[in-house]
């Protein structure tokens, strides 16, 4: 890069998308989990499930920061798209910080309400993390397809709503294989299991969609070269479920050994997938709308904005790892003392 282009600050837009991109990926990992643990929370009762919010429960508040810090980035970075994304999504937005506002109170209420309404504040937190899900998947859904208003973009939205749900629900199942023991772990393999092939399911069945109903995305992907990454995405996407689906037959290892290889594998399909979707509207940062240059703000003003996140991030890092070594390990008796 030479200096001159480093004095213009051309290159800064693409540096926040790259940032943006991230600050989303760490939330889908992170968040994706914790509300998987929480719409599998309804599955169990007594001690299970306490035993699986206490595996969520250092984290998951702190897992929220990094959707904050993507939607700052988005807002002060790309002001102009910020305005068209809320200005689309203002319902599912609203309903998602309901959702999570109703998930937050029935952590703590859940356990200090009366007995007779604890119930009501298990399924609340169960709900909560559905319907968090839901709008999540909706909300890029309709992002993938530019905002389109006909009915086959609107299936779509539908389609990888589902898929969300089912991503969670796998990053949730392979947490809990490294965070429980016994017959609650035996369970996490099985629910591993059904959650990983209904997300090849779901994801398969929206891309084709996707391909068939927008011809801007068909035509970026059904190109020479293109068409490789088309092919070869799912391909490596298939093979690391299978290796997960394996692995499910044979866990758990005495020593609890590899009980985290599933998890890991998680990452790395929703880190393929995601890497998919930015490489078919790239580089439009709303698709077929606008791109990421188009969207910036100017270059005076992106300075300042990476001399903020630079000092930022480092500490936001720092504190989810400190977390996630401190609170390493099987999950405790949960207590809200």
């Amino acid at each position: 890069m030479t200096p001159d282009l480093i004095a213009s600050g051309h290159w800064l837009p693409f540096v926040f998308a790259a940032l943006l991109g991230l600050s989303m990926l760490v939330y889908a990992v992170l968040d994706g989990y914790d509300l998987g643990v929480g719409m599998l929370s309804g599955r169990v009762q007594g001690a299970d499930r306490d035993r699986m919010i206490a595996a969520i429960g250092p984290f998951w508040d702190a897992n929220e920061t990094w959707l904050i810090l993507g939607a700052g980035l988005l807002l002060v970075a790309f002001p102009a798209a910020h305005g068209i994304v809320l200005g689309q999504l203002y319902l599912p937005i609203a309903i998602m910080l309901i959702a999570l506002i109703f998930r937050g109170v029935a952590f703590d209420f859940r356990k200090k309400a009366p007995p007779p309404q604890q119930a009501w504040w298990d399924r609340a937190f169960q709900w909560g993390s559905l319907v968090t899900a839901l709008a999540q998947g909706w909300m890029l859904g309709r992002f993938i397809m530019g905002f389109a208003e006909d009915w086959a973009a609107w299936v779509f939205a539908a389609g990888f709503a589902l898929v969300a749900v089912c991503g969670y629900l796998l990053m949730g199942a392979t947490w809990l294989l490294i965070k429980t023991d016994g017959e609650l772990q035996q369970r996490a393999i099985r629910w591993t299991r059904q959650a990983l092939w209904s997300l090849v399911a779901a994801a398969l069945a929206t891309t084709l969609w996707a391909i068939a109903s927008d011809p801007r995305i068909a035509e970026r992907l059904l190109r020479f070269p293109e068409v490789a990454l088309l092919v070869a995405l799912p391909l490596t996407g298939l093979s690391f479920a299978a290796i997960v689906h394996l692995l499910c037959g044979i866990l758990p290892l005495p020593g609890d050994r590899l009980s985290w290889l599933p998890f890991a594998i998680s990452v790395l399909i929703v880190a393929s997938g995601f890497a998919g979707l930015i490489y078919s509207f790239y580089p439009d940062i709303i698709p077929g709308r606008m791109t990421i240059v188009e969207a910036a703000a100017a270059p005076s003003s992106l300075w300042i904005i990476l001399v903020g996140t630079l000092f930022v991030l480092p500490f936001l890092i720092g504190y989810t790892a400190y977390a996630y070594w401190v609170f390493r390990g099987k999950a405790r008796d949960l207590s809200y003392e």
